[in-house]
C-alpha cells in the first residue's frame, strides 16, 4: 500500500470516528465540533492558497462575510433559507463570494510576497467597514441576529442533526479540495510555488492558475460563512475583521500547509483551547501563543508533519544497527 493510501485511510478513520463519537458527547462539545468544523472550511480554503499557490491571504474573511451576511439578511428580511431553499442560500453564498474573489483577484494576483499580503489585508479591510458602517443592511456593530435554522424535513434545530449536516459539507468540501490538488491543475500550483518562472517557461499561464485558485478559495470561504452563520446564530462585523483572517493564517501554518487535513486540524486545536480551555483556566492565551510558538519552532511543517519526523528519526536510528549487521557479515 503507498504512503498516499495510507494517509487517506487515515483520514477516513478519523472522521469515522469523530461522526461516531461527537454525537454522544456533550451539547458543549458537540456545538464546538460543529463550529470548527464550519471554520475548517475558510482554513482550507486558505491552504488552496498559501499551501500550494504560495500566497499568504489575509483577506479570507472577506468571503467567509460574504456568506454570512447574505445568509442572515435573506433569512431576517425575506424568510429565504429557512426551508427547502436552503440548498439555494449555499449556492448563491458561494457564487457570491466566488463573485467577490473574481473581482479583487485581479487586483490581488499580480502581486507577490509581502504585497500580495498587503492587497489582501486592504480588500478585506474594505469588506470590514462595509459590515461595519452599512447599519441599514447590517445592522452595523449588533449585527443581525437569525430567526432560527432551516427546516427542511428534518430540524437543523437539533444539535446532533445540525452537526451531521455541517460534518456532511465538510467531508463534501475536504473531498473536491483533495481531488483538485491531485489533478493535473493542482499540480501545476505546486509547480509555480516552487519555480513560477520555469513553469512559464514550460508555456503555462501562471497568473491563471493563481487566479483560479483565488476564486475556488473564495468559494468555499463562502460556503464557510453560510454554515458559520448559523452555527453562530448571529452574523456581525467580528466575523469579518483582520483577526478572523489571521487566524484562519496562523490554523493553517499551526496544522501543515498544504496538507488540507492539517487546516482541520489546526482549526480545531485553536478553537479547543479558545472556546474549551478557556473554560477551565484564565491563562489560555499563554498557552495558545505557546503551542504557536513551539510547533514554528520545532515543527515548521506543522502538526502533519509529526509522522513524517517521527520516520525518519527510525531510519537514522536503524541505519548505524544495519551497517554493523553488514560489518559483521562480512
Amino acid at each position: 500500500m503507498t504512503r498516499a493510501r495510507c494517509k487517506v485511510l487515515i483520514v477516513i478513520a478519523a472522521l469515522a470516528a469523530i461522526a461516531l463519537v461527537v454525537p454522544h458527547s456533550t451539547s458543549f462539545l458537540i456545538l464546538l465540533a460543529t463550529r470548527a468544523l464550519a471554520f475548517s472550511i475558510l482554513v482550507m480554503s486558505l491552504d488552496l492558497l498559501l499551501g500550494f499557490a504560495g500566497l499568504a491571504s489575509l483577506g479570507q474573511a472577506a468571503y467567509l462575510g460574504v456568506g454570512a451576511y447574505l445568509t442572515a439578511i435573506l433569512a431576517t428580511r425575506y424568510q429565504f433559507g429557512l426551508g427547502y431553499d436552503f440548498g439555494l442560500v449555499v449556492a448563491l453564498g458561494m457564487f457570491m463570494s466566488a463573485a467577490l474573489a473574481a473581482v479583487f483577484g485581479l487586483l490581488a494576483v499580480r502581486a507577490t510576497g509581502v504585497y500580495f499580503l498587503m492587497i489582501t489585508l486592504a480588500l478585506g479591510q474594505c469588506v470590514w467597514g462595509l459590515a461595519y458602517r452599512w447599519n441599514s443592511l447590517t445592522g452595523g456593530d449588533n449585527g443581525i441576529n437569525l430567526p432560527h435554522r432551516p427546516q427542511f424535513g428534518i430540524d437543523l434545530a437539533n444539535e446532533v442533526t445540525f452537526f451531521y449536516v455541517v460534518f456532511g459539507f465538510f467531508v463534501v468540501s475536504l473531498s473536491i479540495m483533495y481531488t483538485l490538488v491531485r489533478s493535473p491543475f493542482g499540480r501545476s500550483l505546486v509547480g509555480i510555488r516552487e519555480r513560477e518562472p520555469r513553469m512559464k517557461i514550460l508555456g503555462y499561464n501562471t497568473w491563471l492558475h493563481k487566479y483560479l485558485a483565488f476564486i475556488i478559495a473564495g468559494a468555499f470561504g463562502g460556503l464557510s460563512g453560510v454554515l458559520w452563520a448559523h452555527t453562530a446564530g448571529i452574523v456581525s462585523p467580528e466575523n469579518v475583521v483582520l483577526t478572523t483572517s489571521v487566524d484562519a493564517l496562523l490554523m493553517t501554518v499551526l496544522g501543515g500547509p498544504g496538507t488540507l487535513v492539517g487546516g482541520a486540524i489546526g482549526a480545531a486545536v485553536v478553537l479547543f483551547i479558545r472556546e474549551y480551555l478557556s473554560t477551565l483556566v484564565h491563562w489560555w492565551q499563554y498557552v495558545l501563543g505557546g503551542v504557536y510558538i513551539l510547533v514554528i519552532l520545532y515543527l515548521p511543517g506543522g502538526l502533519m508533519s509529526i509522522p513524517e519526523r517521527i520516520r525518519r528519526r527510525a531510519a537514522r536510528a536503524e541505519a548505524p544497527a544495519a551497517q554493523s549487521l553488514a560489518a559483521a557479515k562480512l
